[in-house]
């Protein structure tokens, strides 16, 4: 049996040669710094120590150019770090336009996974190999860590927001997934694996499992939980209603009542729903309930890709503008027209809340 110790997790992503190139040169550097400084102290140390009790030292004159390069040198090497280093970063945490979205929660003690096309997992991630992937994820308790080392991509899943993250696989095999924030006693058990696989397998895998469809996709999931919550009372569709159109007002500018521009990203969208006295739309009256401990952090995800959807879905304009003869409300699920209170809306049908424990 031949064994073999790598010294370094297999390059398996399009970054991963990166992300080595600038560990191997700060490391070099560092050493090479490291081994000077050091050689310079043991041997000035014995070209001038003292030879006598009762010897004296001599004045030793500065050299301006010594200290010129002792300025210059550093500071250039430095400046490489940077740049280099901040090449890096924009490669890893600018998402391609064509990556694939596969939603992704942690809880304790485990990671699950949602596929547009509306496959589930749970601890295991399958891919293709060359397509770039986009991980939009979210803590349904408390801080995890997604870390893949064979794609070189970190990023700590943080409870109240969403951190997105990509990779591309380059070889098709099965890749260590791992939590690497301290996360409670069951930490260490935190673990999965990525499945590369080339296209055509994944096309097979992905229509032929459980859930998989139109119908189990977070779009529709997201369709039927706004229907459910009777937002669509409030953000019609059609035409405005309390609440604004919601159809092309993802990644748009929106105008808050306090002079405010935001963008109606992930994060403002998820607040909105959750916190919606936050940020109040200009123009609309704070009269939205909030949806607190009444989604799940999958279900958030889930109203937030049929949100999304809505921009191509319903291409109707983004300005917002008050109802004629009515209160207005914030930025989404909201009370059915006419209502003023903040008395959440009675839904035609309470969703569940409850987790996805086994995979599919």
């Amino acid at each position: 049996m031949k064994f073999s110790l790598p010294l370094f997790p297999e390059q398996a992503s399009t970054v991963a040669g990166q992300v080595d190139a600038l560990f191997y040169f700060l490391t070099a550097v560092s050493a090479v710094f490291s081994l000077l400084i050091a050689g310079l102290i043991i041997y000035f140390a014995v070209k001038y120590r003292r030879r006598s009790p009762d010897e004296v030292g001599v004045p030793i004159a500065g050299s301006h150019g010594l200290e010129a390069l002792w300025i210059v040198i550093p500071f250039a090497i430095s400046m490489v770090m940077f740049v280099w280093g901040a090449g890096v970063y924009f490669t890893i945490y600018r998402v391609p336009d064509n990556a694939m979205e596969i939603q992704v929660v942690g809880k304790q003690w485990m990671w699950k996974f949602q596929h547009l096309e509306g496959q589930r997992e749970i601890n295991e991630l399958h891919v293709p190999v060359g397509r770039a992937v986009k991980l939009v994820m979210a803590s349904q308790d408390v801080i995890h860590s997604f870390f893949v080392p064979a794609f070189r991509v970190k990023a700590d899943v943080i409870p109240g927001t969403y951190r997105t993250i990509w990779f591309e696989a380059t070889k098709p095999g099965t890749y260590h997934l791992f939590c690497a924030e301290y996360c409670g006693t069951q930490h260490s058990g935190m673990i999965g694996r990525v499945i590369v696989m080339e296209p055509a397998q994944y096309q097979a895998w992905l229509s032929g499992g459980a859930g998989s469809g139109v119908e189990g996709s977070p779009v529709a999931a997201g369709q039927r939980l706004f229907e459910d919550l009777a937002c669509h009372t409030c953000h019609r569709l059609d035409q405005q209603g309390i609440g604004p159109v919601l159809a092309g007002l993802f990644g748009k500018q929106v105008q808050l009542q306090n002079g405010q521009v935001v963008t109606a990203d992930e994060n403002y969208i998820r607040e909105s729903i959750l916190n919606p006295m936050a940020k109040i739309v200009a123009s609309f009256q704070p009269v939205m309930p909030s949806y607190q401990g009444r989604v799940s952090e999958e279900q958030l995800l889930q109203l937030i890709t049929y949100i999304r959807s809505l921009t191509t879905q319903q291409p109707q304009t983004t300005k917002v503008t008050p109802p004629q003869g009515g209160p207005g409300a914030p930025g989404l699920p909201g009370e059915p027209q006419g209502g003023t209170t903040n008395s959440p809306p009675p839904p035609a049908r309470q969703p569940s809340v409850g987790e996805m424990e086994a995979p599919s």
